[in-house]
């Protein structure tokens, strides 16, 4: 998940989510000392959607197995999100364009491999090339040079003609200084870049994967706290704690397996029956009349946290790609009743596209296209035309048919069409065909926050071409004002260029924002301790064992 830490003069960014995060922090006592610091613990993942290389994970099943086995510059602290120092010594600007990094020394990777400057510079190269194909690709468009080794496919990713050819294998605005020190140059100033370097497709590579990539891709190696172990596709994977690593914080117990379930309430049942020691987020059945709490009784762990559910749309598909047809599926759907009647309260409605923790959030940016309106919904539906059935795809392996049901009888009921619901049983599966666009309906969507900006809830989703664009919506007039702001000389004149930005896509409904949470996560009884941190995975470093 999302890591990092801020430049001089930036350090406010956070400053607001952190209260939050805190005020808002439950299950977070002393942590009691005498953990079995060789015992090994089982956590709840969906299977990972890729090999788990850090620059082409973006997805919440490989990022759960990659965050532990990896540290990068900077981090961000579990209690309340702010960030600090991991493997960066300094990290330097006077003009949020030239950056000077200096790395810790004495790093190793798990296979004894120094970490140099060089293993963040290459591994950061080869995820923007282009020709690589990776997911984290545009994280680095900020960085001079980006466009040679990533140039633009002026036809999009579904068209026939090739994308042009690289002009460089390299981005100019990196460079080695030494074995410890490199530089970054951005094309632009960019007062939010460094936040965004905690995430964790910024993780530096060691020199095994340049040589074996399917030898890493096979048996991936890290410098983080955990290293691999094994994997078993459908199952589970394996990780041990690495000894020597040089962080300041240490696990306190030895084994951590991820064990991949084909549904949220075959792992709760696990969860109650103490045979799975931590679930980030409990299924609806267990919300149902509160039942976790005659279930688990203090084995609850909740916070307030970085994420959102939303619907999303393949605009290369008609009639998903009418925007009248959009805001009456949203005028549509009951966003009170759900939240109430299925999550018991525990999420909140949303009203915009931006997390409400987040510093300079705005309410009521998404206006009435975001509110309960059987009457206009009508009224919208006629405008588009639009006479056929509405489909919804989802995975159900993350608790979410429930909910998906009660959203297409509520724009069946309310628009008096044809709705139905599919299920894709698999995460994994449902995500690659998202990123083929092979989406043959609107589909479940939603967002856990790499670092906490309003940039990051609208670069990423929604910008032309973007990492996480999956529906290909695009948008010349949002996209000149997210640049505008990229630019901003000021935290807060970024602040309200961003939500400039939100306003002008909203009329556009890119997706539809459902609700945000309180999440609600659980524990074995032979966890004294595990806590959530604000981006909805459990603290390993605050778990101890009995």
């Amino acid at each position: 998940m999302a890591r990092a830490r801020l430049a001089p003069g930036a350090r406010t960014t956070v400053a607001a989510v952190a209260v939050a995060l805190a005020a808002a922090a439950c299950g977070s006592a002393d942590t009691p000392a005498g953990s079995n610091t060789d015992a090994g613990i089982t956590i709840f993942n969906t299977e990972p959607e890729n090999p788990l290389v850090p620059g082409n994970t973006t997805e919440v099943g490989g990022s759960r197995v990659l965050d532990p086995m990896f540290t990068g510059l900077v981090e961000y602290r579990a209690q309340d999100a702010q960030p600090v120092d991991a493997m960066a010594e300094s990290i330097e600007t006077t003009d949020s364009k030239v950056f000077t990094v200096k790395i810790k020394k004495d790093w190793l990777f798990h296979d004894g491999s120094p970490v140099t400057a060089k293993s963040f510079v290459d591994a950061w190269n080869w995820t923007a090339y282009g020709p690589n194909g990776t997911q984290g690709a545009s994280f680095f468009s900020q960085i001079e040079g980006f466009d040679a080794v990533h140039p633009k496919d002026p036809d999009g990713p579904d068209k026939p003609q090739e994308a042009p050819a690289p002009t460089a294998e390299t981005m100019s605005g990196l460079a080695i200084v030494d074995d410890h020190t490199f530089t970054i140059t951005l094309s632009e100033p960019f007062a939010v870049f460094p936040v965004t370097i905690g995430y964790e497709v910024f993780a530096p590579l060691p020199e095994a994967f340049f040589t074996d990539r399917k030898g890493f891709e096979e048996h991936p190696i890290g410098n983080g706290p955990f290293k691999y172990v094994s994997r078993t596709v459908g199952t589970d994977i394996k990780l041990t704690r690495y000894d020597d690593y040089k962080g300041s914080d240490k696990p306190k117990f030895k084994d951590l397996t991820l064990k991949v379930y084909q549904s949220r309430e075959s792992a709760y049942a696990d969860l109650v029956a103490n045979n799975l020691d931590f679930m980030e987020e409990l299924p609806p059945n267990a919300l149902a009349g509160k039942q976790y709490e005659t279930d688990l009784g203090d084995r609850v762990v909740q916070r307030e946290t970085l994420n959102n559910q939303t619907i999303a749309f393949p605009f290369y598909l008609p009639p998903y790609d009418n925007a009248d047809l959009r805001r009456a599926i949203s005028m549509a759907i009951n966003r009170e009743e759900i939240t109430e009647r299925i999550f018991e309260g525990t999420r909140k409605p949303a009203d915009g596209w931006v997390h409400p923790l987040m510093k300079g959030y705005q309410p009521g940016q998404c206006g009435e296209y975001c509110e309960f309106n059987p009457e206009k919904a009508k009224e919208a539906l006629a405008k588009s035309g639009y006479t056929g059935e509405i489909v919804l795809l989802s995975n159900t392996d993350g608790g979410h048919q429930e909910w998906a049901e009660a959203v297409v009888n509520s724009i069946k009921n309310t628009l008096g069409v044809q709705a139905r619901f599919v299920p894709s049983t698999s995460f994994g599966e449902f995500r690659q065909k998202v990123n083929a666009h092979e989406m043959t309906g609107m589909y479940r969507a939603g967002w856990v926050a790499d670092y906490p900006s309003i940039e990051n809830w609208l670069t990423p989703l929604f910008r032309t071409g973007a990492s996480s664009n999956d529906g290909l919506y695009s948008n010349p007039a949002f996209d000149a004002k997210l640049a505008e702001a990229d630019k901003a000389t000021s935290e807060d004149a970024a602040i309200e260029l961003y939500l400039e930005a939100e306003r002008i896509m909203a009329p556009d409904m890119p997706s539809i924002p459902l609700w945000t949470q309180n999440t609600i996560a659980g524990r074995s009884d032979r966890l004294k301790v595990a806590n959530l941190d604000p981006f909805r995975t459990l603290d390993l470093f605050s778990v101890e064992v009995a």
